[in-house]
């Protein structure tokens, strides 16, 4: 009587970490370390009603007199305050762990937004081909002729000229969502249009033709999925760019209000204060900038070689 061995299927964690990608990223101690630095950042803001010791958005919990604190490792530092207070005497640790969570979900629903666009002129742009093709690239052309702040600015002034500063200010995340990924979808558009050229020539696109597949069902269920790798790659970028966008207008006074902190907000609220000696409002939230920033720009770094059959090496 002989025994039959059952063996399980393997799980599709499992297969992703076996790939050649997972592979790559366990080979890449820049990539691990980001990585966890950017997951740490993240879940760290997303919990922030959690952690947070004060919440910055509550007038009862916010006292003028505890302002201008310096952090703890500083003479004259309140130790209810770990990395000190702001202007208006919130706790900065606090506020930037709020003001981190604007700042990613503004910059990844522009970059949701950017997608969307981008993609969708992309696989007509490279499908149909034509007039159509040359009309939606023009388009991209004078697109990408502007660039994203100078768009910004423009929009959001006239927008805050056109419905006041309240309404502004409580819609202010919504318009900077909109015009960063307004801005921004050429950059997809492009990429996606090369790869659409690229295989529309393809055995598989002519099958599906002759099975009598529609354009929609062509576009988005057999050409769409082999131009992924370039979108991931570019969406990372476009993150770390979109929060920098974010933190730029809102330093220049056209983002988020006082009132909502995001990273750039608060740099700007602590400018006026570098030369009297609170340093601590803007640099600490600019370092907390610059390394997020810095983390997903070396992981989609990470992530364009990982996903390149040229540069991997078995």
């Amino acid at each position: 009587m002989s025994s039959l061995s059952t063996t399980s299927e393997p799980t599709r964690w499992s297969l992703i970490w076996n790939s050649n990608i997972g592979y790559s990223f366990r080979k890449n101690p820049v990539a691990i370390v980001s990585l966890a630095i950017f997951l740490l950042i993240a879940v760290m803001s997303f919990c922030a009603p959690l952690i947070a010791p004060f919440d910055p958005y509550d007038p009862g919990q916010i006292d003028i007199m505890n302002s201008e604190y310096p952090p703890l490792w500083v003479d004259g530092a309140d130790p209810q305050f770990m990395l000190g207070t702001d202007d208006q005497g919130r706790d900065l640790w606090s506020t930037i762990l709020y003001g981190t969570r604007l700042s990613l979900l503004i910059g990844i629903c522009a970059v949701g937004l950017q997608a969307i666009l981008g993609i969708s002129i992309g696989l007509i742009a490279g499908y149909v081909g034509g007039r159509v093709d040359s009309l939606l690239m023009r388009m991209a052309d004078i697109q990408l002729s502007f660039s994203t702040l100078m768009v910004a600015i423009i929009f959001l002034a006239v927008t805050q000229a056109m419905f006041g500063s309240e309404t502004f200010n409580q819609y202010a995340v919504y318009f900077l969502i909109a015009v960063i990924g307004v801005a921004e979808w050429p950059q997809y558009a492009r990429t996606v249009r090369a790869t659409v050229l690229a295989e529309k020539k393809k055995e598989y696109v002519d099958s599906a033709r002759v099975l009598g597949f529609g354009p929609m069902r062509i576009m988005v269920r057999h050409i769409l999925p082999n131009s992924l790798s370039p979108i991931f790659v570019i969406s990372t970028v476009q993150v770390a760019n979109a929060i920098i966008s974010e933190a730029s207008l809102s330093f220049l006074g056209l983002g988020m209000p006082p009132s909502q902190p995001s990273l750039g907000s608060l740099i700007s609220s602590g400018f006026d204060y570098i030369f009297s000696g609170s340093w601590w409002i803007t640099a600490i939230p600019g370092i907390v900038l610059v390394v997020l920033v810095l983390v997903i720009n070396l992981l989609g770094d990470w992530l364009r070689d990982a996903l390149n059959p040229k540069l991997y090496k078995g």
